[in-house]
């Protein structure tokens, strides 16, 4: 059975100018790329090398009736924030999208203490990432805007839970530009006030992925996601955040991660396939026999951004999750209609 070594925690993800390679269950007190010590094999200016540090930050929220899919990019050419709302019961779907070119906010370096906002007249959002304290915390207002109702979103996603072991890694990318990733599976509480409802979401039925990344990625950048997160039949708080990127030594160190009551399972380096394109059924698998699932898309969702240097290309469908994984105590955890979120991101800039 595939099994990773979880490192002891370090102060920082580059010493001595060189970035550590890795896996470890906890943030980094501070990820500065720019501390890399020539991370290209020619010199460039330290603005030069900022314009190559891609970073965003994700969330999701999951109960019985609603799902909940915020992203804040920062890709130094332009901004972009886009919220998902999906109500379950009345199968309709809902997109908040709102992209600014050039500079603007910034993600911090730091997790323990730290927060972002932007606001304009109509779309407003606050991050405050406060590891410190156990919480991380998110707010949404947006106004009315044509045929799409107004949002107002307030989250906390409960870090500090006795049943969340988070998963940091760094990857490699070429010999010294790495990416960055940390992630954890937390009960989630908060509410929302939607087109006149007032939604409260408690804790104890509803869960999400909070997902901070950065890193040198590459001039044309390809990922896929698949996640899901919410409760198995056991009522068990279970999910999965599975990544196939343009990491090296995938078998060493990738981003794959199974929670099953908090317990981390660092999972192996999978293939996703698509054999009759993205809108049909996806099929994620391993070659060690702990990841074999299908994912069925049921509701499309594609997006993009085309300026004079940079393409974006995002398609996130929803749909369900059938098949099993396996944990690191070689439990066998069947995957039944599971409602999830897959991503396919072509990013070239």
């Amino acid at each position: 059975m595939y099994t990773r070594e979880i490192l002891p925690k370090r102060a920082s993800i580059v010493e001595d100018g060189n970035p550590v390679i890795g896996t470890w269950n906890s943030a980094f007190e501070k990820v500065d790329l720019q501390e890399i010590s020539k991370p290209y094999n020619f010199p460039l200016p330290r603005w030069a090398k900022d314009y190559r540090i891609k970073e965003w930050q994700c969330f999701s929220a999951h109960d019985d009736y609603f799902l909940l899919e915020a992203i804040f990019c920062n890709v130094k050419l332009y901004r972009m924030a886009q919220v998902l709302l999906y109500d379950k019961e009345k199968e309709q779907k809902y997109i908040f999208r709102k992209v600014k070119p050039g500079s603007g906010w910034r993600l911090p370096q730091s997790l323990a203490n730290s927060s972002v906002d932007s606001r304009s007249s109509r779309f407003f959002f606050r991050i405050h990432n406060w590891l410190d304290a156990d919480a991380v915390k998110l707010d949404i207002n947006i106004k009315k805007s044509g045929k799409q109702p107004p949002l107002t979103v307030h989250l906390a996603y409960n870090i500090g839970n006795q049943d969340v072991t988070p998963m940091a890694v760094s990857l490699g990318l070429s010999k010294k530009r790495i990416m960055y990733a940390y992630k954890a599976l937390a009960p989630v509480r908060g509410d929302m006030v939607f087109a006149g409802r007032r939604i409260t979401l408690k804790q104890d039925s509803c869960s999400g992925v909070f997902y901070d990344c950065k890193g040198f990625f590459p001039y044309r950048m390809n990922t896929t996601i698949c996640s899901a997160a919410g409760f198995d039949d056991e009522n068990r708080r279970f999910g999965f955040h599975i990544a196939e990127n343009q990491t090296r030594e995938t078998n060493k160190n990738n981003e794959n991660a199974l929670w099953v009551n908090g317990k981390l399972t660092p999972l192996p380096p999978v293939l996703i396939t698509m054999p009759n394109g993205p809108d049909a059924n996806w099929v994620i698998q391993d070659v060690e026999g702990m990841v074999d699932l299908t994912f069925t898309p049921k509701e499309q969702n594609k997006s993009g951004v085309k300026l004079v240097l940079t393409r974006a290309d995002f398609n996130a469908p929803l749909g369900y999750y059938n098949g099993v994984l396996v944990s690191s105590d070689g439990e066998k955890i069947q995957i039944k209609n599971h409602f999830g979120l897959g991503e396919k991101l072509y990013l070239r800039v």
